[in-house]
């Protein structure tokens, strides 16, 4: 059976990248060209996504006539507010919001913020359209980008989550199809990595790649800095609360003083760790 073939009720987790993008595609080209009755795509916004991204989920939607619905994280019992490429958080107020209600900061060992930012985020907005289940069982009826080449990242979810991988698709093979299509995320592609993607400076990029994001724009280091500093100030402040982001870093304030100083500090060879947020 062709891999993007949906015959039950589906939930296209989209990123807003490259590879999720492709996925979409091919979902709708196993379909006629249209998204089928049992599936909805889903983009949960952090607010820290460039705005190219939101771009490229806008035009997504309106070149290939797919409903795309952007959620956004809510503190409250709802859980989700239902948003649209003009009203979108732009400056990492759902972000923001999880980080205060519960005084604490994800961080490499406790990479929590993609579980409440977005798994839990879409469940509930899936149960709110219909969707039978518990959430947890909500959590897990998505089809997730994630490409043939990400051995680290498939082994975490069902194969039938999957289609990419069932499909062999790889970071070539997306590449390729971007450069020959009519419109394109108007970011990098280095090597089949989108430095820019997801959010800005996750604390999960390579020291270097965040480096160069600051010196290309100090600005960006200003919400991570104010989260720091924020739960320094209000949070437990004890050994199972970080008060940033990643303890075997410098924080992004100090980051950002290094930049200005022209220092570089980083191992450039540093590999990513790899997230479930998408590409």
């Amino acid at each position: 059976m062709n891999p993007y073939t949906i015959i039950e009720p589906t939930s296209i987790s989209f990123s807003g990248g490259r590879t999720s993008a492709y996925m979409l595609y091919h979902v709708l080209q196993a379909h006629g060209g249209k998204l089928p009755d049992e599936a909805i795509v889903v983009f949960a916004n952090t607010g820290k996504e460039d705005e190219a991204t939101l771009r490229f989920v806008r035009d997504c939607e309106i070149n290939w006539n797919v409903k795309i619905h952007w959620v956004e994280y809510l503190a409250d019992e709802t859980g989700f507010v239902e948003v649209d490429f003009q009203t979108a958080s732009r400056n990492g107020e759902p972000f923001e919001r999880v980080i205060k209600k519960y005084c604490k900061l994800p961080n490499p060992a406790q990479r929590w913020c993609t579980g409440k930012l977005k798994i839990q985020t879409m469940a509930k907005f899936l149960r709110h359209k219909g969707f039978e289940g518990s959430l947890q069982e909500l959590e897990n009826i998505s089809f997730i980008g994630i490409r043939y080449d990400e051995r680290r990242r498939a082994v975490k979810f069902d194969r039938e989550q999957l289609p990419l991988v069932s499909a062999g698709v790889t970071k070539e093979i997306v590449g390729n199809f971007w450069r020959n299509h009519s419109f394109d995320l108007q970011l990098p592609n280095l090597n089949g990595v989108t430095m820019h993607g997801n959010c800005d400076l996750c604390y999960l990029k390579p020291l270097s790649q965040i480096q160069s994001l600051i010196r290309e724009k100090p600005e960006r280091s200003i919400w991570w800095a104010e989260m720091e500093d924020y739960v320094t100030k209000h949070g437990n402040n004890d050994k199972d609360t970080a008060n940033n982001f990643n303890k075997s870093r410098p924080t992004y304030k100090e980051m950002a003083k290094f930049n200005i100083n022209q220092s570089v500090l980083f191992d450039l060879d540093e590999e990513s760790i790899p997230c479930f947020c998408g590409d």
